[in-house]
């Protein structure tokens, strides 16, 4: 799902140029993560545990990924504590493992974790491979120093869940501008992963 708005954020006047002229330039909707893809057996670095792997984590439950772009981020403040509320509970009771994934260097990233007392994974991927892998980034020079890791991609908001297969049961993509995915959804796409075939998110 895709949506374009014109509000600011912090580092809105660059970031947001950044992607609309990404988006327009490059169509990269069209080449990113979608139902029936996989997650790939990547290591993050979880801000308080360290190297976690995604692989690891999909053998014990579901696997939902929650993309956004730095601690201090409004958006993505607003996004990690609304997830707090609707998707954690629900994720506990199907045991699924919410991991919210920033490009930020994980010392950086960490503050957002604690200030929040967030009760899920927060990670870092800090070389943007599984950015990469999921085509969900573009270049934005004044994020540079923001992420602490002398590299400048960010994701656009996504959300993606997997079941324990690696197989990607949903995924919802948006403009960096545009709100955050709803939890009923994700929570929709999480019930019916344990035996259904990969669904679309909603348009």
């Amino acid at each position: 799902m895709f949506f374009m708005t014109t509000a600011p954020l912090h580092l809105a006047d660059a970031d947001h140029a950044a992607a609309r002229r990404q988006f327009e330039r490059d169509a990269v909707w069209s080449r990113m993560i979608a139902p029936g893809g996989r997650v790939p057996a990547l290591p993050l670095i979880e801000v308080d545990l360290g190297p976690i792997h995604l692989d690891r984590l999909l053998q014990t439950g579901p696997l939902v990924l929650a993309f956004f772009r730095y601690e201090g981020s409004a958006a993505g403040d607003a996004m990690l504590v609304d997830y707090q509320r609707t998707l954690l509970p629900a994720c506990t009771d199907l045991g699924a493992h919410l991991v919210a994934v920033s490009p930020q260097r994980f010392d950086l990233l960490a503050p957002v974790k604690h200030r929040h007392e967030l009760g899920f994974l927060v990670a870092s991927d800090p070389r943007h491979v599984l950015i990469d892998a999921f085509r969900i980034g573009y270049g934005s020079p004044a994020a540079s120093d923001t992420l602490g890791t002398r590299r400048s991609v960010l994701p656009y908001p996504a959300v993606v869940v997997a079941d324990r297969t690696g197989t990607v049961r949903y995924a919802d993509v948006r403009a960096e501008s545009a709100p955050h995915s709803g939890a009923a959804p994700i929570i929709a796409a999480l019930r019916r992963s344990a035996g259904s075939s990969p669904v679309p998110a909603r348009r």
